[in-house]
């Protein structure tokens, strides 16, 4: 399929859950030169009242028919990993570039097979790590550049979050915790973003090792994991996660140390980037776009019309899929997707 450049990108929409009512939805028809046009989820009802309340003209309850639809020009794909790679690889060999949800798929193997039908069929591949666009993690990228902390030597990631399945059954457990579906447990979902930021900063991963356990044994999925890691650029990486500590014990910081300093910055709950040298410490505000997506959707779209080139691909978030599955290697041995 051939997108005329100079007019605006039609989109269309697989899984219109409740990641895209506010956080991305709204930015395939907000952003300049883009409209979502058509939107699928396998609940007839739902697809309908999304598409009523967000102002689509068309919805489906089958994918397949999204894909084929002669009026979206591109595909967004919003479903569980599980469906990421399938969705993707219809997608592109029916001729149409494709934004896939974070993480890219369930494991390296799904992203290295999506990345060759992308080269296959010449279909651009894109996946939703916004984090590249937001204005904090910019500066911060900025600020290293300046050498406003001297050479970076190494950098720490500490993520610890409360178990709200400690008061839920299998069954109202989100799917996130369930390996078959997510390819791991809230690790994939939430360290993803942080070591994909650390991939766009410092380069990629060359070296990784980690250590992952269940050891609150609520659901199937791991619950505990640390890691060590080596970047191309010389950076050393160490990140701790755990998603079954008291709500006192609850951290977030991605820490960056250098020859002359320090910053630290917040990757998920709101907070201020925090910088530390020998002039003191000063401390930066900055304020989101509404849908939080928005900034690399419009990357997405400018590339498709020929302005530009969006920095989040299928190549730089399969590196992240494979420093994940590094990661938790030993834990799921054989299970692997």
């Amino acid at each position: 399929m051939k997108i005329d450049k100079k007019n605006t990108i039609n989109w269309g929409i697989i899984g219109v859950g409740d990641v895209t009512e506010v956080k991305s939805g709204p930015a395939f028809y907000k952003s300049n030169n883009s409209k979502l046009v058509a939107v699928m989820r396998r609940n007839a009802q739902k697809a309908a009242d999304y598409a009523k309340r967000h102002n689509i003209f068309k919805w489906y309850s089958n994918a397949s028919e999204l894909i084929n639809d002669p009026d979206v020009d591109a595909v967004y794909i919003a479903t569980p990993p599980d469906s990421h790679a399938s969705y993707a690889i219809e997608t592109m060999q029916a001729g149409k570039p494709v934004y896939v949800e974070k993480p890219m798929a369930r494991s390296y193997a799904e992203c290295v097979e999506m990345l060759k039908v992308s080269k296959e069929t010449g279909m651009p591949l894109w996946v939703a790590y916004y984090r590249r666009t937001l204005p904090a993690f910019l500066k911060v990228k900025e600020l290293l550049e300046a050498g406003v902390i001297g050479k970076p030597l190494m950098v720490n990631i500490k993520l610890y979050k409360q178990a709200n399945e400690r008061n839920q059954t299998p069954e109202e457990m989100h799917w996130h915790v369930f390996p078959e579906i997510s390819g791991a447990g809230h690790f994939f979902d939430l360290a993803s973003h942080q070591l994909d930021y650390l991939d766009f900063i410092f380069e990629e991963v060359v070296k990784v090792k980690g250590n992952a356990s269940n050891v609150a044994a609520l659901y199937p999925a791991e619950d505990t994991v640390s890691g060590t890691w080596e970047h191309k650029s010389g950076v050393i990486g160490t990140g701790s996660w755990c998603f079954v500590v008291d709500k006192n014990s609850e951290e977030d910081y991605i820490q960056i140390i250098g020859e002359k300093g320090e910053i630290c910055l917040p990757c998920f709950i709101p907070g201020n980037v925090k910088l530390k040298t020998d002039d003191g410490i000063t401390e930066l505000k900055f304020q989101n776009p509404e849908h939080i997506s928005q900034n690399l959707v419009q990357q997405v779209v400018d590339e498709l019309r020929g302005n530009g080139k969006c920095i989040s691909t299928g190549e730089s978030a399969a590196r992240t899929s494979w420093v994940l599955d590094e990661m938790v290697k030993d834990y799921y041995k054989d299970q692997r997707l």
